[in-house]
This record gives C-alpha cells, sequence and structure tokens, in this order.
C-alpha cells in the first residue's frame, strides 16, 4: 500500500458525437483519452483511467463512472507523502482542464474507494435511455444527434407490449452484435419499458403559456400586452408563423447488470417497427426465440442512446 495514492470513483456525462467512444484509442479521440489528459495536468504525472461501461462512438452519458489512482507528490519536495486530495478538489480541478478541451466532458461526482474497488466489477446494474422524435418534419438543429428521428408515427401500446415479452432473462442471440465477446448470450432485463415524455428541449406553447396566465395571474409577471388577450391564439396564423412544430418523444428504458454488445440498440430497432407496424408482437417473439442476429432488424443509431447510471453499494463511509 502506497500512502500517497488514493482511489477516486469518478462519475462523468459527456456528449459522445465526436468522441470515437470511451475506451482508449491510439490515434482516435476517446472520453478515457480526454479525461487521462485532463488529470494529467491536473496532478502531473500520468495515470490509469478504467470506465464501468463501454459506449460507442455517438453514444452519450448522463453518468458513466471510472475508477484512477492518484499518487499526490509535493512538488517542492518529491520525498514528502502529502494527503489525497479531497474529492470536491480532484472534481473542480479536472473540470478546469475539461473545459479547456472542447468541453464535451464533465466529472459530475468523485468519491475516495479502497485500493481494491473497481469501477467496472463492482458496479451492481446500469440503466440506458433511448430517445425517440417522431413525425415528419426535420429534427430540430438543437436535436442533432441526440436522437433517432423516426418520420413515422409510433404506436406506443404495441410497443409496450412488445417489451413485456423481452424483459426478463432469456437468450439474447438474436440480440447481440457479431463481435460480442460475452461467454453466455444470456442476460437478465430488469426493467425494459417505453414511454411517451414531453419533448426536449422543452419550451411552452402559445396556449400553455396563455392557460398559465388565467389560471395562476403572477403580479410580477412582465407582459407587453393586455392579459385579456388570452382567446383564439392558435387561430390567427400570425401566431403561428415561425414556431416549429414540436416532435412526439419516446424513451425506451432498459435496466440490467450487464448487457450485450449492441443488444439495447438492436432491442430498440425491434421496437421502432413494432412502433411502425412493420413488426408484430409475435414478430419479436419469433426473433427473441431464433436466437440468431440474422433474425433481428437493423439496430438503431448510436445518436439516440445514453448511459443514465451505473449502480453501487458503498459498505464503508466517505473520507470526506
Amino acid at each position: 500500500m502506497n500512502p500517497r495514492v488514493q482511489r477516486y470513483l469518478v462519475a462523468v456525462e459527456y456528449i459522445g458525437t465526436r468522441f470515437s467512444g470511451s475506451q482508449q484509442q491510439a490515434k482516435d479521440r476517446t472520453v478515457v483519452g480526454v479525461l487521462q489528459e485532463a488529470f494529467r495536468k491536473f496532478i502531473g504525472q500520468p495515470v490509469k483511467i478504467f470506465c464501468s461501461s463501454r459506449t460507442d462512438a455517438g453514444v452519450h452519458a448522463l453518468s458513466n463512472v471510472c475508477h484512477v489512482d492518484v499518487e499526490r507528490i509535493s512538488k517542492r519536495k518529491p520525498d514528502e507523502v502529502l494527503p489525497p486530495h479531497e474529492p470536491g478538489v480532484v472534481q473542480r480541478a479536472v473540470n478546469h482542464f475539461l473545459q479547456r478541451n472542447d468541453g464535451d466532458v464533465m466529472v459530475i461526482d468523485v468519491r475516495c474507494v479502497p485500493s481494491n474497488y473497481h469501477a467496472r466489477y463492482k458496479a451492481q446494474e446500469r440503466t440506458y435511455f433511448y430517445r425517440l422524435l417522431s413525425g415528419s418534419d426535420p429534427l430540430s438543429i438543437l436535436e442533432k444527434d441526440r436522437a433517432w428521428h423516426v418520420p413515422e408515427e409510433l404506436d406506443l401500446r404495441s410497443m409496450q407490449e412488445a417489451c413485456r415479452v423481452l424483459v426478463g432473462s432469456h437468450d439474447f442471440s438474436s440480440f447481440r452484435a457479431a463481435g460480442c465477446q460475452a461467454k453466455s448470450p444470456v442476460r437478465c432485463l430488469d426493467e425494459f419499458n417505453t414511454s411517451e415524455v414531453p419533448s426536449t428541449p422543452y419550451f411552452p406553447s402559445i396556449m400553455e403559456r396563455a392557460g398559465s396566465n388565467l389560471n395562476n395571474v403572477d403580479p410580477l409577471t412582465c407582459s407587453s400586452q393586455p392579459k385579456t388577450e388570452t382567446a383564439d391564439v392558435t387561430t390567427n396564423f400570425g401566431e403561428t408563423f415561425g414556431i416549429r412544430r414540436r416532435h412526439r418523444c419516446y424513451v425506451v428504458t432498459a435496466r440490467a447488470r450487464g448487457f450485450l454488445y449492441h443488444q439495447v440498440r438492436l432491442l430498440v430497432g425491434a421496437l421502432k417497427c413494432v412502433g411502425t407496424g412493420e413488426l408484430t408482437v409475435s414478430d419479436v417473439e419469433r426473433i427473441l426465440e431464433a436466437k440468431t442476429v440474422y433474425a433481428a432488424k437493423p439496430m438503431a443509431p448510436a445518436s439516440g442512446l445514453y448511459l443514465a447510471r451505473v449502480k453501487y453499494e458503498f459498505p464503508f463511509p466517505q473520507q470526506w
């Protein structure tokens, strides 16, 4: 045990669009590569970062977790043993250097853990979200590379029925990519469902703003129009000019201890086909039972996938 070394569990969020995945690569820009460079600038020496979950190029993370060992060396007296940095200091310092490097990664939490605590092997479960935006209009530039645009309408009820077929423990050979290195194709989906949510970014419509003014009069609210001018706001074409029509937003949630390579994206690809009517729920059962990826529909694009959470247990107290 080196008293200078402290292992930290580090939670990060990132926009995956400009990354060639999370894992270190020799030439391409990766999440781990950017993090390691930020830590190097912070402590003045190279570090090795291990991620709990690998994400592909274009996949985002609301919270991915990694661990890193940091040796605190006195710059004035190299032989002097200094106490480890507090987690808050690590978070602020690393974020300072990350913001200088395009700012598409941010540390959102840091915790001190024992030297044998491994981010990947100690993870109890992982949760992914997948966003689909349904509507005939082109996708907003604010949503570019943040969701899968489906021009057709989606049948939410049928998608939910298909989710019930897939939830639980199954041989998911039909929903793992050919390059999957897992020894067993059996996985247990503890949660798998589809729900409709408000579009994001969300801003109130004309009618919603009008209703808010009528029902919740706030004397501090500033408006250039009289409060009585709220009727028939949608009948005037001038009120709707330049206003983008919203897409319907659907989120698929998948939660399990672990996933096969490309499993979530292949599952979402099948759900989308159920939503558009290209597949039935019985077809999904047939694909699952076929136990070959050649029976599956094309997988969903990476842009709509988000690693949402990696869950851990901490039986030991936090040092700070």
